[in-house]
């Protein structure tokens, strides 16, 4: 007996047409914003740093605190590549992506059994390690003074990274679209609903015989490539890798970007970043000293009126207009 999957639950992650205003946008930023690419592809990274964490948090439930890791374990395995000579832009992605998708495979049989705040503290605890591991290897990493002499090829041998960034902010799109549609196929499969009962129940999913642990060290390998991608396209585009891509702020900054957007909802990561990233950028430039307060209060209105983030919010604003 073949079980069926509640049709409601796919079609959240069905395409609608609607949403195509998203990434027509994005290529109206290439043209119509030529002096902020830069900007703009920082944005693009930090989508995708965030849509790997929703993986993990907004679908599995791995509440972790540690997502920067397998961001600067990509940023920093792509760069080690491009100084010792491997500069090939997407082999140098995927390399990063695996390497951190290794590191997840590693550590997430033994953490991946705790839940909650337990869970939270372990994640917490590694992302640590690996900062501060980062920070004494100076020979390997370049410690304080951060990873320098990252040279990349041209894209397909045809267009360079240049410090106008038309190339680097449409690699960095084709990394998300490519990223978006594999993780969009994936929650809207089988093992994808499976993952939001984890979520749900853990103790229930077991009862029906679902293997718990290893559904949640596979999502956490993916989740950890997607974010090892993000910190690899960061490391190439900038040419720089520094101890920042390992710190706490850095999972902080992601978390907050989710939160934004909305959890559990794929396009809350790619709504959320660039919301951040720009209000952070006009912020610290109006007051380079309390921009937080701005990006502090933007979260409070968020958490307070739209309990689902700002995708939740337009949820609620749609169900009301709509005819009876």
């Amino acid at each position: 007996m073949v079980r069926r999957i509640p049709d409601g639950l796919l079609a959240r992650h069905r395409f609608h047409w609607g949403e195509a205003v998203f990434w027509v946008s994005a290529l109206a930023v290439f043209s119509l914003f030529p002096g902020y690419l830069t900007l703009a592809t920082t944005a693009l990274i930090m989508a995708l740093f965030a849509l790997s964490l929703d993986l993990a948090m907004g679908f599995a439930g791995i509440v972790t605190l540690g997502h920067a890791t397998f961001f600067g374990l990509g940023a920093y395995g792509a760069g080690l590549l491009a100084v010792e000579g491997y500069q090939e832009p997407i082999m140098g992605a995927v390399a990063g992506g695996v390497l951190a998708a290794v590191v997840a495979l590693g550590v997430g049989p033994l953490i991946l059994r705790l839940e909650g705040l337990p869970l939270l503290m372990v994640t917490l605890s590694i992302g640590l390690l690996f900062y501060e591991g980062a920070n004494k290897l100076t020979w390997l990493t370049g410690g304080d003074d951060g990873l320098q002499g990252i040279e990349i090829a041209p894209l397909l041998g045809q267009f360079p990274f240049t410090v106008y960034g038309h190339t680097g902010y449409l690699y960095a799109l084709a990394w998300l679209f490519v990223l978006f549609v594999a993780m969009r196929r994936l929650v809207a499969s089988p093992f994808g609903v499976s993952l939001q009962g984890i979520r749900e129940n853990r103790a229930r999913m077991r009862l029906v015989g679902t293997p718990v642990l290893g559904h949640l060290v596979l999502a956490y390998a993916i989740s950890a490539f997607m974010a090892g991608v993000a910190g690899a396209v960061s490391a190439q585009t900038t040419k720089f890798v520094g101890l920042a891509v390992f710190s706490l702020d850095t999972s902080a900054d992601v978390m907050v970007m989710l939160v934004l957007g909305g959890i559990g909802r794929i396009y809350g990561a790619l709504l959320g970043a660039p919301i951040y990233v720009v209000v952070k950028d006009f912020a610290a430039a109006w007051n380079p000293y309390h921009w937080m307060f701005v990006i502090g209060g933007l979260l409070v209105v968020v958490v307070r009126f739209a309990r689902g983030g700002i995708l939740g919010m337009l949820d609620a604003a749609a169900s009301r207009m709509a005819p009876r």
